[in-house]
């Protein structure tokens, strides 16, 4: 079964047993979270939400992202600036996909 839900302002295609990085939540690992706004579930296209479906994942554990150099620069200006930024986010397990 597949489904497509949304989160953090992203879309997510997954089906049950998959693992995926979403944006941090909230939530304690080894807990369950549940997503309510289901886009698609096996055909069935929501408008915008297919009504009575729902996603159910397991937090594994939060984390953060390898670290990125932001490096800004205005030619002839002795302007420099440099930045790193590591982007957090939370490791879920799909358990269940409810239709």
């Amino acid at each position: 079964m597949k489904a497509v839900f949304q989160t953090g302002g992203k879309q997510y295609y997954v089906s049950e047993g998959d693992v995926i990085y979403v944006e941090k939540l909230n939530n304690e690992p080894n807990s369950e979270v549940t997503f309510d706004e289901v886009l698609y579930v096996d055909g069935k296209v929501g408008d915008p939400y297919v009504k009575g479906s729902k996603v159910i994942c397991q937090v594994e554990k939060h984390g953060r992202q390898k670290k990125i150099i932001v490096f800004k620069y205005h030619p002839k200006k002795k302007y420099r600036k440099k930045q790193g930024h590591r982007q957090p986010y939370t490791k879920l397990t799909v358990k269940k996909i409810v239709k």
